[in-house]
């Protein structure tokens, strides 16, 4: 844990977390507001899209499975804004070609759960 705000790695990072389970909206929340970002969380897809289109964040946190609007069609949908932030997908899915899919529809980072922390953490940090 960084000693001082000097240390904090994502300081004044705006991110959205999308998940359907609120404590893993919870566990990622406080792991990144612990290294300064300023988040925001919802836990469907259709909140996920007006959110980005009305105050576009640095950095989007997508589960893939989602309700009223899966993580591949926010996917979709956010990376045809004018101003697109980048989106590192966490999912419990294990095959290859969601992860290709994914990929194909402009992902930019592509973690698999159970993700540990620091993993994401550090995600986080190289694409911002």
């Amino acid at each position: 844990m960084p000693d001082t705000t000097d240390d904090l790695r994502l300081k004044a990072k705006k991110i959205l977390i999308v998940d359907d389970d609120s404590e893993v909206r919870a566990a990622i929340d406080h792991a990144l507001q612990a290294e300064g970002a300023l988040t925001q969380t919802c836990g469907d897809g259709n909140t996920a899209v007006r959110i980005v289109e009305s105050d576009p964040p640095d950095l989007v946190v997508l589960d893939m499975m989602l309700p009223k609007r899966s993580g591949f069609l926010v996917l979709e949908k956010i990376k045809r804004f004018e101003v697109c932030p980048k989106v590192v997908m966490v999912t419990a899915n294990e095959g290859k070609r969601h992860q290709e899919y994914a990929e194909a529809l402009g992902v930019d980072g592509y973690l698999h759960k159970p993700v540990r922390m620091e993993r994401l953490i550090a995600e986080v940090e190289s694409l911002l």
